[in-house]
């Protein structure tokens, strides 16, 4: 119970304003529809903390940290050139794609996981506890318990805002996360 416990709190406060929590809000602003984002979030999750309980270790030693730090980086700078670039869905609200809510939002997330400071937590929290299934449904449920609010409040933004500001907003962030992970500036790997 412990490790549930333990890895449910350290990931939800972890979590809050995380790029995951930003990710949360542009999906439900955009296709407005929070069942199938809210699903999406809870099966990239459990994929993404599985995997990095068995395998995140072993690939973030394979690659080193400073390699891994401009994976990162770039990755970031890379997702916020791509929020800039206009798409159909912007133009015809709920537009889904060919994956569809669900599936968009199942790669997604999956994607934004990898390598994470939750990722890492869970590789962490993996390597202190024995039971690796406590410890994935606590990172799990911390996951959830951060952005299912953000997916709810999304809705709600999308009414509001232009989406081309909600691009720009989230470019400048992934920016700014991208240049500070280059810089190792917050600790990042």
């Amino acid at each position: 119970m412990q490790a549930f416990l333990i890895s449910t709190g350290v990931v939800a406060l972890g979590e809050m304003g995380d790029k995951t929590q930003l990710l949360a809000l542009l999906l439900a602003a955009r296709f407005k529809r929070p069942w199938p984002i809210m699903a999406g979030i809870l099966v990239a999750t459990l994929a993404n903390h599985a995997a990095a309980g068995w395998l995140g270790a072993g690939i973030a030693a394979w690659l080193g940290p400073q390699l891994l730090r401009w994976v990162i980086g770039l990755s970031f700078i890379a997702m916020a050139a791509w929020m800039l670039v206009p798409d159909e869905a912007d133009e015809a609200p709920g537009g889904t794609g060919r994956f569809g809510v669900f599936g968009t939002t199942v790669v997604a997330f999956f994607l934004a996981e990898m390598g994470d400071k939750t990722q890492i937590a869970t590789v962490a929290l993996a390597a202190r506890y024995a039971s690796l299934a406590a410890v994935v449904a606590g990172t799990t449920l911390g996951m959830m318990i951060a952005n299912v609010p953000a997916v709810l409040l999304g809705d709600r933004v999308a009414k509001k805002v232009p989406m081309r500001l909600v691009h720009a907003i989230a470019a400048a962030i992934f920016g700014v996360l991208g240049v500070a992970t280059l810089l190792g500036v917050g600790g990042t790997p």
